[in-house]
């Protein structure tokens, strides 16, 4: 059982949408013979792949302000040349205008190498084994929790959206 279920039938409530299913969507309900066990490790491979999601961000903000900086640099070394102070921008711009942050590489080749090694790898292994074990469905732990956790039949506890395409704030 998903930690923090409920159990029990939902009882009727004001503002219940009369004659609307107040179900999740096939895709976000587990299938058959799949034990808590499974949804439970693949909701835990599902959440480090979010954590992976936001560290491959991460990567993107460092490419973006190593960037940044090296043309700001550049600007700053082209100062210290126009107010006289050559021998210095020289030393600058020679050691660290354009330098490889990393051994042999610029930003966009550790993006480039990440992308395609780990972060290829990873997204391809957690669809595996959705694909394997729940017929390709996402977030099923989640939609777990939330039918656990919502009050069914109260307005902005919906199991889904309605028809119209707006939900209860």
């Amino acid at each position: 059982m998903i930690p923090g279920r409920r159990v029990g039938k939902p009882q009727e409530r004001s503002g219940y949408r009369a004659g609307v299913d107040d179900e999740p969507l096939p895709a976000h309900q587990r299938p058959d013979g799949v034990s808590d066990a499974t949804v439970e490790a693949l909701g835990k491979i599902s959440e480090a792949l979010e954590a992976v999601e936001v560290a491959r961000g991460h990567l993107y903000t460092f490419h973006r302000l190593s960037g940044t900086a090296d043309l700001t640099l550049g600007e700053g070394v082209e100062g210290l040349r126009h107010a006289g102070h050559t021998d210095l921008a020289d030393r600058i711009d020679r050691e660290l205008v354009g330098r490889n942050v990393l051994q042999g590489r610029w930003t966009f080749q550790i993006m480039e190498e990440y992308d395609d090694g780990y972060y290829a790898s990873f997204k391809e292994l957690e669809r595996a084994a959705r694909d394997e074990l729940v017929g390709g469905r996402r977030h099923l732990y989640e939609a777990e929790m939330k039918e656990s956790r919502r009050s069914h039949g109260d307005p902005g506890h919906e199991a889904v959206p309605d028809d119209s395409g707006s939900q209860a704030p």
